[in-house]
């Protein structure tokens, strides 16, 4: 049977009777069709190889049999037409009807699967909808780090004002013990003053430890400043005049080698401040520029509106002025700068700065209701922006200058002193006797309230920060008493949200360390305001 297939049979070329037309045409159509069959088998299997994550791989394989048999079969045709072996193409036609069977038989429990496939269209919908969602996520992502990042800074920022209320607490405490200390030396040096008139060396040295308190107080006044509990005598005044009458000043406090210039003396620009401190804070300012330029250099203060359209900066929107002192010294690197507020820090050599500065002109620029700004790059200088709230046009046409006269007396003038420092009490009640003054003294705020309460008196001076009772408490308890009767706070510092609670917003404070003439002055005017 097997022999069959071996065996010589006539070309096909006869039953084509050897006709040229007929043979040449089966020929190159047979070629043809074979180079096509050939060729595509080629394409699939190098596509396959390209993509092996190609779903359905295996049919594509039998395609390839499938058409490089029948490829191979148009070959044999053409052998056929000179070479009777139709055997073997017979056998190549059974290869060639195994592939096509096999390619059938796998392809059609495909046919499903591959129309399950999600189409272009469907694809492209999945991938516009992943897309809108990865940028979801981005943003998301994105509003996640912004929200990190505030409450990183929120963090640092309430560690810092932690950290700044102690200290300050800390600081309060320390220049109200020390204003009690300066206030009764204060006191025993006028007395010696007035008892030792007549004689120059008394009144020289006299007048030689009055000049080192008032260095004692501006100490404590920044250390009050840099706590914020210092209450500021917030008024109307003029930028311009703050700035022309600190020329003097600056050119003792700057040196030859600094070249300095005062602008923005504009007559309508007034802000809301503490002048006694808003200068304090200008002089600060220009000591950090001179220590800044040590080989000399340029130092400018200048005053400008500033419009400030929304909330930011914890700062409302609304009409400032900018007060920027501005330097071309050595700068701040970044990490310098970021500490520029933190309380006793300093980059100075050690006896040479407390770390106080910048704290205490921030601290006063947020009692002002304003603030305090820094832009500073190390080698380049720093430009201090001091932003308080602008004000109508201030009343005052110069600068306050002390007056020498001698206080007036406190003739008959029955006066209560309760104070629980003992130097402070008789050094204020022996200068009150030496006026003219009635006056009796208590220790403890009760006592005080008991005397108060039985004795017919005309004002009662007082000290806050007493260990039984507060000032604030014992005012509170003596106006119950007596509400008519005038009360002058007399301390170191003052809680100013417990006076004004006590006393309705009405509250008369001395400030230690003060002297004899400023508490004549401060009797006489609340005696006046309550007649």
């Amino acid at each position: 049977m097997f022999s069959s297939f071996l065996d010589d049979y006539m070309p096909h070329g006869y039953c084509l009777l050897w006709r040229p037309e007929l043979v040449w045409t089966h020929v190159v159509s047979d070629a043809l069709i074979a180079l096509a069959y050939f060729s595509i088998p080629i394409a699939l299997i190098r596509f396959i190889r390209a993509r092996r994550d190609i779903q359905f791989g295996g049919i594509f394989w039998l395609f390839a049999i499938f058409i490089m048999a029948c490829g191979t079969t148009h070959i044999m045709a053409i052998w056929t037409l000179w070479n009777g072996d139709y055997g073997i193409e017979a056998l190549i036609k059974v290869v060639t009807a195994i592939a096509s069977v096999l390619t059938a038989i796998v392809l059609w429990p495909l046919i499903p699967k591959a129309l399950a496939l999600p189409s272009t269209a469907q694809l492209r919908t999945a991938n516009d909808a992943l897309a809108s969602r990865i940028a979801e996520r981005d943003a998301a992502l994105s509003a996640l780090r912004i929200e990190e990042e505030e409450r990183r800074k929120a963090e640092a920022a309430l560690l810092q004002s932690r950290k700044i209320e102690a200290v300050g607490q800390l600081t309060g405490g320390i220049a109200h013990d020390f204003n009690n200390l300066l206030q009764a030396v204060a006191g025993n040096i006028e007395l010696i003053a007035l008892h030792g008139s007549g004689h120059d060396k008394i009144a020289r040295l006299a007048s030689n430890a009055t000049a080192a308190l008032d260095r004692g107080r501006t100490l404590t006044s920044q250390l009050l400043a840099f706590s914020r509990i210092q209450r500021l005598e917030l008024k109307p005044v003029r930028v311009g005049l703050i700035i022309t009458g600190m020329s003097d000043l600056l050119q003792r406090t700057l040196g030859p080698q600094i070249r300095y210039s005062l602008e923005g003396t504009d007559e309508g620009l007034a802000v809301m401040a503490d002048r006694t401190q808003l200068e304090l804070a200008l002089l600060n300012l220009a000591i950090n520029s001179r220590d800044a330029m040590p080989q000399g250099g340029q130092l400018s203060i200048t005053a400008a509106p500033y419009h400030q359209p929304q909330d930011e900066d914890d700062l409302p929107a609304g009409e400032y002025v900018d007060i920027v002192v501005a330097d071309t010294g050595i700068g701040m690197p970044a990490d310098v700068l970021e500490r520029a507020f933190e309380p006793f820090f300093t980059t100075k050599p050690v006896g040479k700065g407390t770390g106080l500065g910048l704290s205490m002109v921030f601290g006063i620029a947020r009692q002002s209701g304003g603030t305090l700004l820094i832009d500073s790059q190390e080698g380049n200088g720093t430009r201090v922006t001091l932003r308080l709230r602008r004000v109508a046009q201030a009343t005052e046409t110069t600068a306050p200058n002390a007056v020498a006269s001698s206080p007036e007396r406190l003739d008959a003038i029955r006066i209560l002193v309760i104070d629980d420092d003992t130097a402070v009490r008789e050094t204020v009640v022996e200068a009150l006797e030496a006026m003219g003054a009635a006056v009796q003294e208590a220790a403890r705020g009760t006592t005080g309230i008991a005397m108060a309460e039985a004795e017919d008196y005309d004002i009662v001076l007082l000290d806050f920060a007493m260990p039984d009772m507060n000032g604030a408490a014992v005012a509170q308890a003596i106006a119950k008493k007596r509400p008519r009767l005038p009360i002058i706070f007399a301390s170191g510092y003052a809680d100013t949200d417990a006076l004004d609670a006590a006393m309705d917003g009405a509250v008369t404070m001395l400030r230690k360390p003060f002297s004899h003439r400023d508490l004549v002055t401060a009797i006489l005017s609340a005696l006046r305001n309550v007649n």
